[in-house]
């Protein structure tokens, strides 16, 4: 796939967009020196690129009672591709994942895990990580504190 070129106007929608993604095109218009339809316009190029994948709302997991965060490296029994994608389908089905990121190195995958306590996350690892295809094993980090989370750094549209 061929990266789009973005232009100084485009880099600066989508650091408007990052900030708060709910904004209309005439609050755009007052950030970006474009016209509410050229911003439009814009928007849905930058969509059909697919370098706006889509549109979600922040909530606070904490807010969720989610007060726990856990880092679970994986390493699976076999790489064979039948068990890498069943693998990989089952993480998607499994409503405590929020992140699964296939690795090089000594771990095949890193997931990450959202759970409301110490006891929830017993149950999380019991009904859903250990049932995952083909573990062979599984160890867990808790995270102490959040220190950056955020979809994209602004820093990536100076490029």
């Amino acid at each position: 796939m061929k990266t789009p070129t973005l232009d100084t106007l485009d880099k600066a929608i989508l650091a408007a967009l990052l900030v708060d993604g709910r904004q209309t095109q005439v609050e755009l218009a007052e950030r970006v020196p474009l016209s509410p339809t050229a911003i439009a316009r814009r928007i849905r190029a930058l969509e059909q690129n697919g370098v706006i994948a889509g549109y979600q709302a922040q909530i606070d997991r904490k807010a969720l009672g989610l007060t726990m965060m856990a880092i679970v490296h994986i390493s699976l029994k076999s790489q064979n591709e039948e068990l890498l994608a069943a693998f990989e389908k089952a993480v998607v089905a499994a409503p405590s994942i929020v992140s699964c990121h296939m690795m090089s190195g000594e771990e095949d995958y890193i997931i990450t895990v959202l759970a409301h306590d110490l006891a929830d996350f017993e149950r999380i690892h019991k009904e859903q990580l250990s049932r995952l295809p083909g573990v062979a094993r599984l160890h867990s980090s808790f995270v102490l504190r959040e220190v950056a989370s955020r979809p994209l750094p602004l820093s990536c549209l100076s490029r």
